[in-house]
């Protein structure tokens, strides 16, 4: 059988010397001559490549938020037998769902034309599903284009897979038995859990936190600090979201509630740089979403903290890891 090898010439190659002045392609050492003082601009168009070999001064600046939005009533939120026949990604936005989209849209405009600056935009990241396509097309009515800078549909911002075509009766027994397991690990046959969501949105996360530090959203030159993030998606997925990024527990996660279709959570940059709830939402908005005393003072200290501090006083996971500690403080000083 013939191989890959066997098919190069027996003949010696002849090497011809292409003079340095017409060769397309630049020696490092050309590079490394370059002026740093002067933008580097890659010679494929995509500059935001070397942004980060920048000294770190020049590092873009962090958009003043991230938005996560869900999206507006569906046909599956009024009659669930919808999914009986329709596939979960093709379910569409009812009516209310449309009007729901356009209301959020108009808020978020309202909300960032309070800061009071003049060269704010929003980029945007968005499910596939219809029902989140169409909320982004709905919300996107109050922006002109030039408020605009970019959209991403990401497949991985999907909602939870509850399997394929559904059977409605199969599907109340499967939700009664995730009652019983815990919503966080059960997984729907042919489907997914909300931990196997986690797994998804960690590489969301990931790839987020790279777009924030290359600065893709404007072009070098053009970024401003005025840049508004948006992802539209689903309840658990969101949920999950911010389990995520603020490094919540499974029982935290597990007393959570979504917030309503066509409604908006908003993380803002805080007095040190960190993305904080409490920066828009009052603490009774926050409670009311499931958050608890503990994860209400870490969102205190997001409020001042710097990107890349840790909180080594943090009360989210110590006192429910460790419940010794008290004991061990009284014989301590009763000896």
């Amino acid at each position: 059988m013939a191989t890959l090898f066997s098919t190069l010439p027996s003949s010696p190659i002849q090497h011809r010397k292409i003079p340095c002045n017409s060769c397309p392609i630049k020696c490092c050492h050309e590079k490394a001559n370059h002026n740093h003082n002067s933008p580097i601009v890659d010679e494929n168009g995509f500059p935001e490549k070397n942004l980060l070999s920048n000294p770190r001064g020049s590092k873009p600046p962090r958009p003043r938020r991230i938005i996560l939005v869900r999206h507006g009533q569906s046909q599956g939120n009024v009659d669930e037998c919808v999914y009986t026949r329709v596939a979960d990604p093709k379910v569409m936005l009812t009516q209310q769902g449309i009007s729901e989209a356009e209301e959020c849209g108009e808020e978020i405009r309202r909300m960032i034309e309070k800061d009071g600056n003049s060269d704010w935009k929003v980029y945007f990241y968005v499910s596939p599903y219809k029902r989140s396509l169409e909320t982004l097309r709905n919300l996107a009515k109050p922006f002109e284009r030039s408020r605009i800078a970019g959209v991403r549909e990401e497949p991985r911002l999907r909602e939870q897979d509850f399997g394929n075509f559904q059977d409605q009766e199969q599907m109340k027994i499967q939700k009664a038995a995730r009652k019983l397991y815990g919503r966080f690990f059960y997984r729907f046959p042919n489907g997914e859990s909300a931990a196997d969501v986690y797994d998804r949105i960690t590489g969301f996360r990931e790839t987020l936190r790279s777009d924030i530090d290359i600065g893709r959203f404007q072009p070098p030159g053009e970024q401003s600090p005025d840049m508004n993030l948006v992802i539209v998606s689903h309840g658990l997925t969101l949920r999950v979201f911010l389990m995520r990024w603020y490094k919540w527990t499974v029982d935290q996660f597990e007393g959570l509630h979504n917030f309503g279709n066509g409604k908006m959570l908003v993380m803002e940059r805080g007095y040190g740089g960190r993305y904080c709830l409490l920066m828009h939402h009052t603490r009774e908005e926050l409670k009311k979403f499931g958050l608890t005393d503990a994860m209400l003072v870490d969102q205190e200290w997001q409020k001042y903290a710097k990107p890349g501090e840790l909180y080594y006083d943090s009360e989210i996971t110590g006192p429910s890891y460790f419940t010794h500690f008290n004991d061990d403080r009284e014989s301590l000083f009763s000896g």
